[in-house]
């Protein structure tokens, strides 16, 4: 989060909150491309309704696109978590269906993207549902900070 001189947090400053049920990979994903590609512009939190940790399959993938989200957190989502929230983004129809608190707080967006964790194949087949979903999440996300940071 950025601060203002008087060391507060910057008050123009965008807060998104990615939402899924776990909470292991496409939530992560998206906090880690709005992290690394809002370059400190946006302040990013990730959650679920029922975090199960971060997928491995999902640091590697993301590792492949050249950004570290093997030290981020799966953490519940919370009341205090979205009290401030310009923008609520939901990732799978879970968390949009049964989450009491989306569309209680600021603006809501849902993303209906494939869960790789839940893809079947080959080791080589299920990976590349991740990479598939790593990279419809990334143009997302560069949409999206387009529209929130006016560029």
């Amino acid at each position: 989060m950025t601060k203002n001189l008087n060391g507060e947090p910057n008050k123009a400053q965008k807060k998104v909150v990615f939402l899924c049920t776990g909470n292991s990979c496409r939530s992560q994903m998206a906090e880690g491309f709005a992290r690394y590609l809002g370059k400190n512009e946006v302040d990013v939190y990730s959650a679920g309704l029922t975090p199960a940790g971060i997928n491995p399959l999902a640091i590697k993938v993301m590792r492949e696109a050249g950004i570290d989200i093997s030290k981020q957190t799966s953490d519940t989502l919370s009341q205090e978590l979205i009290k401030d929230a310009d923008l609520i983004v939901t990732l799978c129809g879970g968390a949009r269906d049964n989450c009491p608190l989306v569309g209680q707080e600021g603006e809501h967006l849902h993303w209906p993207i494939s869960d790789p964790a839940r893809a079947e194949g080959t080791p080589k087949e299920i990976k590349q549902k991740f990479r598939e979903a790593r990279d419809e999440i990334h143009e997302r996300v560069k949409e999206l900070l387009c529209y929130l940071l006016n560029i």
